[in-house]
């Protein structure tokens, strides 16, 4: 068999097919929305609920210290229903202090994490008692000095019971931040100082209120309910998911 010349060999060569490299997927990373549109936003939300509210039932500000360190990894109706009993024989440190370990468990048994969280419940009250006077700290550092307490605990007393602008970042918010998107970050903390940037200043006291009731009942994890968003046309999301 003849052997090919060279030139023919490679013309033979650049005439096999090639293959194509893949297309680089196109970019779905939307882009932050503008202070106008962020301002619609919330204003949507606040037309929708003008005044929002926590879901934890409380009677003062040291039941709702409590009811929150007890939320942790738990649902609020859940924690309610063990603290409605609880509340009425122990609302101050004092009380629970004399309650006991024991018995505060037996109360709380339902929910998750029960023991640790009644260890914590017991050593934040003697905590009050022996250095705040019985009275819960106004302060996040003080707050954040409290068994069981960490810095969402802390932003929703200081929220709820003192009326600072602070943005407590739970699962919902955290997933609602990051899908409109408002504020995105790997972390709570990243999405709540990002929030606070971003967000106007006549909006801050019950904004992390509207995205977590926004999470809780219409931006659900699995299947958001667009349909009855009241901020659907504004976010980059809802596009994927409205039919």
């Amino acid at each position: 068999m003849p052997k090919l010349k060279p030139e023919k060999v490679a013309a033979k060569a650049s005439a096999k097919p090639t293959r194509k490299a893949p297309a680089r997927a196109r970019s779905t990373r939307a882009k932050a929305p503008s202070p106008a549109t962020i301002r619609e936003i919330f204003n949507r939300f606040q037309k929708a609920n003008p005044e929002p509210r926590g879901e934890l039932e409380h009677v003062n500000v040291f039941t709702l210290l409590v009811a929150v360190v007890l939320s942790a990894q738990a649902t609020d109706v859940g924690v309610n229903k063990a603290t409605r009993a609880l509340f009425k024989v122990a609302d101050t440190p004092a009380k629970m202090l004399a309650l006991g370990e024991d018995k505060v468990r037996d109360y709380i048994k339902t929910i998750g994490l029960f023991r640790n969280k009644a260890r914590n419940v017991i050593a934040l009250s003697e905590m009050l008692l022996r250095d705040f006077s019985g009275e819960v700290p106004r302060s996040r550092e003080a707050l954040e000095s409290l068994p069981g307490v960490g810095r969402k605990t802390a932003n929703v007393v200081l929220n709820m019971a003192f009326g600072e602008p602070t943005i407590a970042v739970d699962t919902h918010l955290f997933r609602v931040s990051n899908r409109i998107p408002l504020a995105r970050g790997k972390s709570p903390l990243a999405v709540e100082l990002g929030l606070e940037k971003i967000i106007p200043d006549d909006f801050k006291q019950h904004a992390h209120h509207w995205l977590i009731l926004h999470g809780r009942y219409v931006c659900k994890a699995r299947k958001p309910d667009c349909s009855r968003c009241v901020i659907a046309d504004l976010c980059a999301s809802a596009e994927k998911t409205v039919v």
